[in-house]
């Protein structure tokens, strides 16, 4: 609402929910865990992750995102989500379906492909056929909730070898549920020599980790700048992170004011 009332006109139009919308305890635990290791989440009979009900009550039963979607729609604005690369890991352990196949969730998923810093995902096996089926189910849930935007994490800087294959089978899935949908890709650093796969199955591509509210890191931006500027196209966006603007927080530190004074905001 207040992005709608205030920010829209200059151009600000997605709100999107940000991290382990699935997960029921998130960020509970921040003093001892950035994420809670192996978190009791929600999920369907395809292997798809579904919003806490405890903490999205609108997604009762089928509904998903769909009633927040829409009411962020009725703002005039654009809704989006975050995820994570790959299938949960809860469902290759207890071997549930992949919606248009006959095989499940383990046979696609790949113990070895996994995010250092996020313990919910196993990456899929780019040969497999049922792993792009799989991304088809999910961006075809995502479509009937009326998501605008997806920013998807742990691929960008292709740390698992599968990364790069992942990134086109989502772009893929996107253009046959037949909604368009911003795909944004995390973390940084993106890889230079893999720009033209960023242009070609993207739309943003992260060209550094997350940017925080320090002399050194804003000096070193225009550095990385630099290098990708010549890859600046409509619909195509090298992204240079967060603004660190107001009253910040993180895992471990807490809550604090943006140690820029205003001038430098």
């Amino acid at each position: 609402e207040y992005i709608a009332k205030n920010l829209k006109e200059f151009g600000w139009e997605y709100v999107v929910v940000d991290i382990q919308w699935y997960s029921k305890h998130d960020r509970i635990k921040m003093e001892e865990y950035q994420y809670i290791p192996f978190e009791e989440v929600r999920m369907d009979e395809y292997s798809r992750l579904l919003p806490c009900l405890e903490r999205f009550p609108s997604a009762e039963g089928d509904n998903g995102f769909k009633p927040l979607a829409d009411y962020i729609h009725s703002l005039g604005l654009k809704f989006g989500i975050h995820i994570m690369r790959g299938i949960p890991r809860i469902a290759a352990h207890t071997h549930t379906a992949i919606k248009g196949t006959s095989v499940t969730a383990d046979i696609i998923a790949d113990p070895t492909s996994i995010c250092f810093w996020n313990p919910d995902m196993y990456g899929v096996r780019p040969n497999k056929p049922e792993s792009q089926l799989y991304y088809d189910s999910l961006m075809e849930l995502y479509a009937t909730w009326g998501v605008d935007f997806i920013k998807c994490d742990d691929i960008c800087r292709m740390d698992a070898p599968s990364a790069r294959e992942e990134i086109r089978m989502l772009q893929e899935a996107i253009q046959k549920s037949g909604r368009p949908m911003v795909l944004s890709l995390s973390p940084g650093n993106a890889k230079i020599e893999q720009a033209w796969w960023y242009e070609k199955y993207s739309n943003m591509w992260r060209i550094t980790d997350d940017f925080w509210d320090n002399w050194k890191s804003l000096y070193n931006m225009f550095e990385r700048c630099e290098v990708w500027e010549k890859h600046v196209t409509a619909g195509n966006y090298p992204d240079c992170d967060m603004l660190p603007l107001g009253k910040l927080g993180g895992y471990h530190f807490g809550e604090f004011e943006c140690r820029f004074n205003k001038e430098e905001q």
